[in-house]
């Protein structure tokens, strides 16, 4: 099941059959528990790209060993069935036909994660990559108490951009410089119909969002992995950071450790 190599520690079901899934009423979802875990269990709950699912997501050692070995389970939600091709995606921009209230879907998972592996619910971070990442940064505009803090990567709003999100929240969006499937500037696809976001307009909502004082960030940091703004003026609790990192649409092998320590405070 592995994707990219190595071992990861004993994956948790909600069944004893190691390929059941965990089914609650408006989809499903895979979850893996770290070793000698014991009382709540804090938790990554990562969305999957377009075309892919949670299986794979969980199944990937470069995003689950990272996480697990840290002490978090790892939640993987399945997307919707795409009406063509294989795999799954997420109904993500509230201006366009809704095939499930993601966010009562994700409300669904917590509790079920919750009642029947530890997983506490106060302790969940949103993640997700590419159209994972955008359904990341739809969630924190509307529901930003959900998650105790919300990493999209690769992917944020689309086109028309939100006018405003509901409040502040914690936010580390991280991005390819050289990234040409989700660019920074976004992309036109389906012949114009349809158009990713610009990142930094983005920033923008959610410095708005976060009620930051000013439009530069306040620290700055640059390493040969990652070039990191961070805005401090910011409402009490909030925490918005921009993280860039020299490749394209990939997910970077020390990508789930950074934010970690980012979520942590490292």
């Amino acid at each position: 099941m592995l994707s990219q190599g190595g071992a990861l520690p004993a994956m948790a079901r909600c069944a004893e059959d190691l390929e059941a899934v965990c089914q609650v009423e408006t989809g499903r979802y895979h979850v893996a528990l770290p070793d000698g875990q014991s009382g709540p269990v804090p938790a990554v709950l990562f969305l999957h790209g377009w075309g892919s699912n949670g299986a794979n997501a969980l199944g990937n050692a470069k995003i689950a060993a990272p996480i697990l070995a840290r002490g978090y389970a790892l939640i993987t939600p399945d997307g919707l069935p795409r009406s063509t091709g294989n795999g799954g995606t997420w109904s993500f921009h509230p201006d366009w036909p809704q095939a499930r209230d993601e966010i009562a879907f994700f409300k669904e998972v917590i509790k079920d994660a919750a009642a029947q592996h530890g997983v506490d619910p106060a302790q969940v971070i949103l993640t997700g990559f590419s159209i994972g990442g955008s359904m990341t940064a739809y969630a924190a505009c509307q529901a930003p108490e959900l998650f105790a803090a919300y990493a999209p990567l690769g992917g944020n709003f689309w086109r028309p951009h939100p006018e405003s999100c509901a409040g502040p929240v914690r936010m580390l969006h991280s991005h390819g410089w050289s990234d040409t499937v989700v660019p920074l500037e976004g992309r036109y696809l389906r012949d114009g119909q349809i158009a990713q976001g610009d990142i930094f307009a983005a920033m923008e909502i959610w410095r708005a969002a976060n009620g930051c004082d000013a439009l530069r960030a306040d620290h700055f940091e640059m390493t040969d992995r990652y070039w990191r703004r961070k805005w401090d003026r910011c409402a009490p609790g909030s925490d918005l950071e921009l993280a860039l990192f020299p490749a394209g649409h990939i997910i970077p092998e020390d990508w789930p450790e950074m934010m970690l320590d980012w979520v942590e405070g490292n």
